[in-house]
């Protein structure tokens, strides 16, 4: 199953000698929703390739209040990771499961080993940097430039985006967690994007009609 799995992520990406030797030295494992994959200041010993489900990559400030920075999604594999793993330090990241998730854990030796040995795996690692680089300076503008119901409304739309649906099944206090502020504001802010017709509220969902 893990074979075909890794076959159909990552074989438009990665060369069968590769995907064979991930196959031999990989370990699977799955995550429930809300488990903590990757912690801050946890010694990284395996990248994570992500072959089912969703992750978001947060940070957390002074105060112990976690930021979301981008989600995984399959396919892919968290670049600031492999950065920490470069300099043989510790997890800059929490990496959290977003939905009920399965990785190929690859220890960190071998994407070192790779990346000068297989031409597939160095563009995979080069084209996943320069797509997080893009997505944390999204992240940036979006803190600097967009006012508070425009970075819902854009946080709203993309997880419809990562996840196939127009329905979203989250509770407000998670949306307020990631997007760093109060459950109230978030609360106050979705019935506003209601009456403006661009989303439903429902019990612990959200129909997002606008996308």
């Amino acid at each position: 199953m893990a074979n075909q799995i890794v076959q159909q992520k990552f074989g438009h990406t990665l060369d069968n000698t590769l995907i064979a030797e991930i196959l031999n030295v990989g370990m699977v494992k799955s995550f429930l929703k809300d488990d903590i994959i990757i912690d801050i200041n946890q010694p990284i010993q395996y990248i994570p390739l992500l072959l089912s489900g969703n992750i978001k990559i947060m940070r957390e400030d002074d105060e112990g209040n976690d930021l979301l920075i981008y989600f995984l999604e399959a396919g892919e594999t968290c670049t600031m990771s492999l950065t920490c793993c470069m300099g043989a330090s510790k997890s800059k990241i929490r990496a959290v499961a977003e939905q009920d998730s399965t990785l190929m854990m690859v220890p960190v030796q071998k994407m070192q080993e790779w990346f000068h040995s297989n031409e597939s795996w160095r563009n995979f690692i080069l084209e996943s940097y320069q797509t997080r680089f893009d997505e944390m300076l999204e992240a940036i503008d979006s803190i600097a430039f967009l006012k508070m119901d425009e970075r819902l409304l854009k946080y709203l739309i993309n997880k419809t985006i990562m996840n196939d649906t127009s329905t979203i099944a989250i509770k407000h206090q998670e949306i307020a967690e990631d997007l760093h502020t109060s459950r109230v504001v978030i609360s106050r802010l979705l019935k506003q994007l209601e009456k403006e017709g661009k989303i439903i509220l429902g019990r612990n969902k959200i129909d997002v009609l606008k996308t």
